[in-house]
């Protein structure tokens, strides 16, 4: 897939903007603060239907306008035509249409444009808590398996139903717990199979990366952990209901699981410097992109890299160019206040490339 235009309003800091994007390499040049990440979560909304930045959707809406409305013009692997709309506003839904047709469901749209996004804010899959890794695993399989996401909704639906009746004052019904853990039992496990099945592909892909970038013979690992490994995800539910009741929610379930990150067999979140962390996580997302890329979905994801190359040394500088400028990517985006990284990436001459300033918000060529 890819991006040939992108018309944005109020978006955050952008106003207004219609853009003409090249179909390989698209780079803006900015000093921070000025739009470059605000520009890339617009392309992101199309994607996923939601910010990368914002849980909340009103706050996309630039401070004093009314609404929010971006459009973009898409020509797909085919080289067809494909128009994603997205607008909404003020205490209002949002709408988002595909070539002028409302989605009745914004789940019917993940997977149309595949993207991975690498921004600063992904040490947080390292430091942060395991729902930032939980997140790294479903942004990838909800992307090309339409059944992982509605087994994962349903899953959260009975989830926050027997949260509600452990939070009861009185006692709550067994037959009503009974029926929601069931249904998170069925579902849980249904997300368990696909998350496995997901990590055993996902590891060797993410070890070839990190060992490109790093050059070294650093060994990282990475290790799935689930309750479901316990046993019959009902039993292990059921098991603590009392304890679970004590605390007022679901101690154990899918909801829980986590990914183990090690370097050199020791916790990553400890051992790690600065520029192994930041490595780690390119690598992750580089891999989920890879992941992406050979699925049955046949479309080449959409490459977004928000100022990825701070705080790492030249030689890793230097690999992850030599990746990401390769013949294996699309469509990239990429955004460095240092106009040095851009010109290593485009150093080739052939690369079909356009170079935007941003400044208050406003994106123009450069000149």
């Amino acid at each position: 897939m890819i991006l040939k235009n992108i018309s944005i309003v109020n978006y955050k800091n952008i106003l207004a903007a219609n853009v003409e994007l090249a179909p390989k390499m698209n780079c803006l040049l900015g000093q921070n603060g000025m739009g470059k990440t605000n520009f890339l979560d617009a392309i992101h909304f199309l994607s996923f239907c939601k910010s990368a930045h914002n849980a909340i959707d009103s706050q996309v809406i630039a401070h004093q306008q009314e609404f929010f409305m971006v459009e973009g013009e898409y020509q797909n692997e085919n080289g067809e035509p494909e128009t994603i709309y997205c607008g909404m506003k003020r205490g209002q839904k949002k709408h988002f249409k595909r070539n002028g047709k409302e989605y009745k469901r914004l789940a019917e749209h993940i997977g149309l444009i595949p993207l991975i996004m690498v921004s600063p804010s992904d040490s947080l899959i390292i430091d942060g808590g395991g729902e930032e890794r939980r997140r790294l695993i479903d942004m990838v399989i909800s992307q090309y398996d339409k059944p992982y996401i509605t087994a994962l909704i349903n899953y959260n639906k009975a989830l926050q139903q027997r949260n509600a009746l452990l939070r009861m004052e009185e006692e709550p019904d067994p037959a009503l717990l009974d029926i929601w853990e069931q249904q998170m039992a069925e579902e849980g496990e249904k997300v368990y199979a696909k998350r496995k099945v997901f990590v055993e592909r996902f590891i060797p892909v993410f070890q070839s990366i990190y060992s490109r970038i790093c050059q070294s013979a650093e060994v990282v690992s990475v290790e799935y952990v689930s309750h479901c490994q316990r046993g019959p995800l009902l039993e292990v539910i059921q098991r603590d209901r009392f304890k679970d009741r004590a605390v007022g929610y679901s101690l154990h379930g899918v909801h829980r699981d986590e990914l183990d990150f090690r370097l050199g067999g020791f916790p990553m979140k400890k051992e790690g410097s600065q520029g192994q962390t930041k490595s780690f996580a390119i690598a992750l997302k580089l891999a989920q992109f890879d992941f992406l890329r050979h699925t049955n979905s046949q479309t080449t994801p959409l490459l977004l890299l928000d100022d990825i190359f701070d705080k790492l040394d030249a030689s890793r500088v230097e690999q992850i160019v030599r990746i990401v400028a390769s013949d294996d990517f699309g469509q990239i985006f990429v955004t460095d206040t240092n106009r040095e990284h851009l010109d290593k990436i485009l150093k080739n001459g052939n690369t079909p490339h356009r170079i935007f300033d941003v400044e208050n918000g406003e994106i123009t060529p450069h000149q």
